[in-house]
């Protein structure tokens, strides 16, 4: 049991088992944005969604196509890379990823409902109450899919390296740098563009741990599960807190 446990944990932790499982997170994002806002001149996005398809955009092309192009070419190249990988996967290990992913989500909803909550005298606020449920959903999968692939993959990943090189390639020290700083943007960015929150300091410190326990799963776990519990946390949000 503890084997396979073990086994469980040292297959998964890769850029292959990722990708594979945060797939299902794009589509149904993607999908539901388009189901739930037809008006596509009104049509609300994650803020770091707005930001990447913005840069296609200012080109002159179709941002969603071009993501979906995107999408395909990075499988492609993960799938080339990861081929020898390939060969052993295990499908049986995806439910019980999301499962885990879960798990993970319920902890960090009780934790921010209850002992945060009684802390810092704070209740998460709702800014898109405005919105249709669909909506709502489909941003809580976006959340999950492109903030974690922007403050995890690329903002974590990019200030280990930086750090590495400022403490004298003290792994410990980079790695605590590194995830306080990224933590700290992803608290803030929560209060910027036309649907941003109020900026309170007690928000702002929720967000921070918010952010800290997703860091922590993306270097234990890699991005994927912290996609999917990003994403169920805010699905839990939305539906039973």
């Amino acid at each position: 049991m503890i084997n396979s446990v073990k086994q469980y944990f040292n297959n998964t932790h890769n850029l292959l088992y990722s990708f594979l499982l945060s797939l299902p997170l794009f589509l149904i994002y993607e999908g539901l944005i388009l189901i739930s806002q037809p008006n596509a001149d009104h049509i609300v996005r994650i803020s770091v969604d707005v930001w990447m398809k913005s840069l296609f955009t200012y080109f002159g092309v179709n941002a969603v196509s071009v993501s979906l192009l995107v999408m395909m070419l990075l499988g492609f190249f993960i799938l080339y890379k990861e081929r020898e990988r390939l060969k052993e996967l295990k499908f049986k290990y995806f439910p019980v990823m999301l499962i885990e992913s879960l798990i993970y989500a319920v902890v960090v909803a009780f934790i921010s409902s209850t002992l945060i909550s009684l802390i810092l005298n704070f209740q998460a606020s709702d800014p898109v109450e405005s919105l249709s449920y669909l909506q709502k959903l489909a941003l809580s999968l976006g959340a999950g899919l492109y903030e974690e692939l922007f403050f995890r993959v690329i903002l974590v990943s990019v200030f280990i390296l930086i750090f590495n090189k400022l403490f004298n390639h003290k792994k410990w020290a980079s790695y605590i740098a590194a995830v306080t700083l990224s933590a700290l943007l992803f608290s803030a960015i929560h209060y910027m563009g036309s649907m941003g929150d109020m900026f309170t300091l007690n928000s702002f410190f929720y967000r921070f741990l918010f952010g800290l326990i997703l860091n922590g799963i993306y270097i234990w776990r890699g991005f994927g599960v912290a996609a999917w519990t990003h994403a169920l946390y805010d699905v839990l949000v939305i539906t039973v807190l």
